[in-house]
């Protein structure tokens, strides 16, 4: 499981954090050599560096995240990247409508000071023009706020608590709207009950009176200035603004219907009738449609709310005082946000753990499935890493802390997703296009509506006069009809949520089953994946090799050449040696230390350090040739009679002098992977820094071509190799668990990481896989391509949607069948086409089921 600060660590607000697929990503390498011990290159504290001002400030690139409220269709989202692309300091920006945020990539210029004062001149200089963007869009009539880098909010809270925050403002927006609808439709209701008067006439004389024009227009007006006031006012500022969006469209229809309506009444030689029930029944289904739309939106969002809702807010701290006659550990009850590092806590069976730590005492199994998706609990004792949300199952447990809050990787986990769900698909930049430009095209549409209706139309066509939904003989009635409905009809809205509620709900659901998914970008890279090359240790197999045989030349003998090998390789942190250190400590065997200055490592190949006043040299038998020792002598090289296992060269003073062989595990669930990778028609391809036997003899079992298996690769060639593949046009995806592979997974379309691998691995990949589990790769595969076919319903249904039921509205069909709409009806129609967008994205939720099927049924590696 990938550790809290692999997740938690660094700032995600900043530019680099937020990059699931750019620069290098880090891979879990084979053969010899691994991570240097050192730390990653990668730092996602660091902003992009663009430049030097002229005034000698360095001139960098950051995010600033922002709550956006008011935004009600995708012309709104349009309006506010405009205005926020038109300042100066905006690179870009990218708006979500169904999380009502904006991540601002931004340029700052910084003084070049050192150390924590820079960080804190990053800080200050993000959030000042954070403030200045978050202002300019208030003006514009959106309310918007600052969110600090990482998702914290600016006034101090957690980022968990912002969150929750959040929820419990769109709750409170939920009521609001529900008790809107109860009103309107309380309005509406009274209306409909008017029309009743024609089929009970003289036995319920009161019906009669509930018809009457001023009964309805009395119920017009309420309806506009109370439920309906809102949408009114809103429409009309945007309208003044230069930004007419969904809200201006409805408040016209309106005020056409009750004008006309007005109009008859007031003159009734016109001859016209009155409909001022029109405007009632459409601020009806308006809010109607959009009450319903905010709970879908929250549905959409309740997997992150159940991820922050499984720290529980209280924890056992222990306390260094307690009673003197007793030996057992003393705590009180404290807020999980006043619990630090180094603090202890007891869980007790059937608690959820509050914060990420190391067991010191106790020994029981964790439900960790609601992290990792993984169905088994694990075993945990002392020295084992538990993670805040997961569950202890049978026994008492006594925890160090080493994060709590906002740097649990929960907590981080949260914040990864929300990221990744302000990352456009590239399928949406037609949708966001057409939305900038959908009111005015609307507009332009209705002009041209009620000029032809009211000129030539009714000359053309003069039956529509008997069959249209009014049922006049006056051509301007029907012109301003047919003008009101295509106002009304028309929704943007559609091709706003299109895109972000599918990958909002794609990104949820994933990150509930254990996979990490990092953008609607890369949902969009991983579903056209054909190619999935395979890193081997830590990928295929478990990561854990074992020393299985040593061979000694003649005046050696075993022991002495692991200690010797052991000394080298503490200072590594690559799979095969920490197999052979722990070897070495094991076994009871004199422990060596290096000389200090003098360990060197080359990744991919070996590592040497004087010990005891002795060269000692471990690693590939190239690597130990090129020190200059001698030839491996014939019964060293000849010896080993399983391909399998991996040998690992000790040279000693110009001498090679044995062969450790190590042998590491195969996942259980590596065939099981392959041949579902192969059902679906994907390449799969293995690379290995292991000389080519070893890898063939993995390879073959977990079913990959042995033309596709490729040993004693070196970090750079695992890269070119991938270069290769694509430049085939292969779409290819690379798997890996550590730094070896870095430049492997920077090359390839979408990065896998392994959660077991190191921290930068999972902190730069595309993909995390929190379950640690092969099959993950094939779900990840699946979820990908379930989403954007999601995404293409989507956007086929709100072009669609506006493409048929526009031209209808304007009266396409009347002049052939008579069919025309009311305002109201059209109201209707267009308040509920964007919940089939929401409900389509919402169904993506049975794809979890089908992910949690697969991943219980998989076996524990």
């Amino acid at each position: 499981m990938v550790g809290a600060a692999a997740v938690a660590s660094g700032r995600a607000g900043r530019a680099l954090a937020l990059s699931g697929d750019g620069g290098s990503g880090a891979n879990g390498g084979d053969g010899y050599g691994g991570e240097g011990g050192g730390s990653s290159s990668f730092d996602h504290d660091k902003s992009n560096y663009v430049g030097v001002s002229g005034r000698g400030e360095l001139t960098l690139e950051e995010v600033v995240m922002l709550d956006v409220h008011g935004m009600h269709c995708g012309s709104c989202a349009a309006r506010v990247r405009k205005i926020l692309e038109g300042h100066g300091d905006v690179r870009t920006a990218s708006v979500n409508l169904a999380n009502e945020s904006a991540v601002v990539r931004v340029t700052l210029d910084v003084p070049q000071v050192a150390g924590s004062d820079f960080e804190n001149a990053i800080k200050e200089a993000a959030k000042l023009v954070g403030t200045k963007l978050a202002a300019l869009v208030t003006a514009a009539g959106f309310p918007t706020s600052l969110r600090d880098a990482g998702g914290v909010a600016v006034a101090g809270v957690t980022g968990a608590e912002a969150a929750r925050i959040k929820r419990e403002e769109r709750l409170k927006r939920i009521k609001e709207s529900t008790q809107r609808v109860i009103v309107a439709w309380a309005l509406a209701s009274a209306c409909l009950l008017g029309h009743l008067s024609h089929f009970f006439h003289s036995s319920a004389p009161w019906l009669r009176v509930l018809h009457s024009n001023p009964v309805h227009i009395t119920l017009s007006i309420f309806a506009m200035a109370g439920p309906g006031r809102q949408i009114l006012v809103d429409g009309w500022q945007s309208l003044r603004r230069g930004g007419p969006n969904m809200n201006t469209l409805v408040s016209l229809g309106a005020i056409a219907s009750f004008s006309m309506s007005t109009a008859a009444m007031l003159l009734p030689s016109l001859g016209w009738p009155t409909f001022f029930e029109e405007p009632v029944m459409l601020l009806a289904f308006v809010l109607l449609g959009r009450a319903v739309e905010e709970r879908a939106k929250l549905q959409a969002t309740s997997d992150m709310s159940a991820l922050l809702n499984l720290v529980p807010e209280t924890a056992r701290l222990v306390s260094t005082t307690g009673s003197a006659d007793s030996d057992q550990p003393y705590y009180r009850t404290v807020p999980t946000s006043v619990i630090g590092p180094k603090d202890k806590i007891i869980v007790l069976p059937g608690d959820r753990i509050p914060i990420d730590g190391t067991v010191v005492s106790g020994c029981s199994t964790v439900d960790e499935a609601a992290i990792t998706g993984e169905p088994i609990p694990r075993p945990k004792s002392m020295g084992d890493s538990v993670s805040a949300g997961t569950v202890n199952c049978d026994g008492v447990l006594t925890i160090e802390v080493v994060s709590s809050g906002d740097e649990t990787q929960v907590a981080g986990i949260v914040r990864m997703v929300e990221s990744a769900q302000q990352r456009e698909a590239p399928v949406q930049r037609l949708a966001d296009q057409v939305s900038g430009k959908f009111v005015y095209g609307v507009m332009a549409a209705s002009a041209v509506t009620f000029t032809f209706w009211s000129t030539v139309g009714t000359k053309l066509f003069p039956s529509v006069l008997a069959t249209a939904a009014t049922a006049a003989n006056a051509p301007i009635l029907i012109a301003l009809q047919m003008t009101a409905s295509v106002l009304v009809v028309a929704c943007p809205c559609a091709l706003g949520l299109a895109t972000p509620t599918a990958v909002l709900v794609g990104t949820s659901v994933g990150a509930r089953h254990g996979l990490l998914i990092r953008g609607g970008d890369i949902l969009e890279k991983a579903s056209s994946l054909d190619t999935v090359i395979f890193d081997k240790t830590g990928t295929l197999t478990i990561g854990k090799p074992v020393l299985t045989d040593t061979r000694a030349v003649a005046g050696f003998n075993d022991d002495e050449i692991i200690a010797l090998a052991g000394a080298v390789e503490r200072n590594c942190r690559h799979p095969l040696a920490l197999a052979i250190s722990d070897a070495a400590d094991k076994g009871g065997l004199q422990r060596y230390d290096v000389e200090e200055g003098t360990f060197i490592q080359v990744p991919g190949a070996g590592a040497k350090a004087m010990v005891n006043k002795r060269l000692v040299s471990v690693g590939t038998k190239a690597f130990v040739e090129d020190e200059k020792h001698q030839d491996v002598p014939a019964e060293l090289l000849n010896s080993n009679d399983n391909p399998g296992r991996t040998p690992v060269f000790v040279g000693i003073d110009g001498k090679i002098v044995g062969v450790l062989e190590m042998e590491d595990e195969i996942r259980k669930d590596a065939m099981d992977t392959i041949k579902r990778l192969h059902d679906k028609n994907i390449q799969t391809i293995m690379i290995s820094g292991d000389r080519l036997e070893t890898a063939q003899a993995v390879g073959k079992l977990v079913g990959i071509d042995e033309r596709f298996i490729f040993g004693g690769v070196k970090p750079a060639g695992k890269a070119e190799l991938v270069e290769e593949f694509q430049r085939e046009g292969k779409r290819v995806a690379m798997v890996g668990d550590g730094i070896n592979d870095a430049a492997a997974l920077a090359q390839a379309d979408v990065g896998i990481a392994m959660a077991s691998g190191v921290g930068a691995a999972s902190e730069v990949a595309s993909i995390v896989l929190l379950g640690d589990r092969l099959p993950q790769v094939s779900d990840a595969i699946d979820l990908s391509r379930a989403t954007l076919n999601k995404i293409k319903q989507n956007l086929g249904w709100a072009f669609g949607y506006n493409l048929v039921g526009i031209p209808i509205a304007a009266g396409a069909l009347l002049p052939a069948y008579g069919l025309s709409l009311t305002p109201s009806v059209a109201g209707a129609i267009m308040g509920f086409s964007s919940l089939g967008v929401m409900g389509n994205s919402l169904l993506l939720r049975m794809k979890g089921r089908e992910l949690s099927k697969d991943e219980s049924e998989g076996d524990e590696k």
